[in-house]
C-alpha cells in the first residue's frame, strides 16, 4: 500500500499550526513572552537557515519576532513503529510496511542578548530574560506536540508519534533557540498508483 502524495506536507503543516497556537497561548498567559513569530513562520525544505531571529518586517507597533520553521529530516518505512523496516521487498507473501515514518524538526529562534556599543557583555538581567523566553518556548513546543497535535486528525486514524529530544541551539549570530524532533507514523493504506510506466 502507498501513501497519498500530500500526506507528508499536510503533516508538517499541522505541526507548524499546533506549535504556533501554543506559542500564542503562552504569550497570552505570560507577560513579556513573545508569541508565534509574525513574519517568519514557515515550512522549509531541508535544514532551516538562520535567516532572522528579530523582527524582519519592521512594522510598528512591534510584532512577535523570531523564526519558526518545520522541516522533514527523513522518511522511512516502518512495520513496528518507530523501528525502521528492513524487510526485503519484491518477494512473494511479503506484506508491505504498514506505516511511513516521518521525522520532523521544529526550529524556533529568538534574539540573543549581545554586547553593547562599548563591547560590554549583556547584563545578567538581559541574559535571564532571554533564558526565561527560551524555557517557556521549550515547554510550549513540547505541549503543542503532546496536546494539540494528536487532535489534528480524526479519532479512528490518529497519528502515532514519538517525541524526540528538544535541544537548545546557539547562541550564534545573535540568535538562540531550540530544535524539537518528533517522528510520526502515517498509515500507508492507499492503493498504489496505476499509471502506465513509460
Amino acid at each position: 500500500m502507498a501513501v497519498k502524495p500530500l500526506m507528508v506536507h499536510d503533516l508538517a503543516q499541522d505541526v507548524l499550526a499546533c506549535v504556533c497556537v501554543a506559542l500564542d497561548q503562552a504569550a497570552a498567559d505570560i507577560e513579556g513572552q513573545p508569541g508565534c513569530p509574525d513574519c517568519r513562520t514557515c515550512l522549509v525544505a531541508g535544514q532551516a537557515a538562520w535567516d532572522s531571529c528579530d523582527d524582519p518586517c519592521g512594522r510598528t507597533p512591534p510584532v512577535a519576532g523570531g523564526q519558526l520553521t518545520v522541516n522533514v529530516v527523513r522518511v522511512y518505512p516502518s512495520t513496528t513503529f518507530p523501528a525502521e523496516d528492513r524487510e526485503i521487498r519484491g518477494l512473494k507473501s511479503c506484506d508491505p510496511p504498514t506505516l511511513l515514518a516521518v521525522e520532523l524538526a521544529v526550529t524556533l529562534l529568538r534574539c540573543a542578548p549581545g554586547p553593547d556599543e562599548n563591547g560590554c557583555p549583556p547584563s545578567c538581567e538581559d541574559l535571564g530574560a532571554a533564558a526565561r523566553i527560551l524555557h517557556v518556548d521549550l515547554t510550549s513546543v513540547y505541549n503543542a506536540l503532546l496536546c494539540c497535535f494528536p487532535d489534528s486528525t480524526p479519532v479512528p486514524r490518529r497519528r502515532r508519534f514519538v517525541l524526540g529530544q528538544s535541544k537548545v541551539i546557539g547562541p550564534e549570530g545573535g540568535c538562540v533557540g531550540l530544535e524539537q524532533r518528533v517522528t510520526v507514523g502515517l498509515y500507508a493504506c492507499y492503493p498504489c498508483p496505476t499509471g502506465e510506466s513509460p
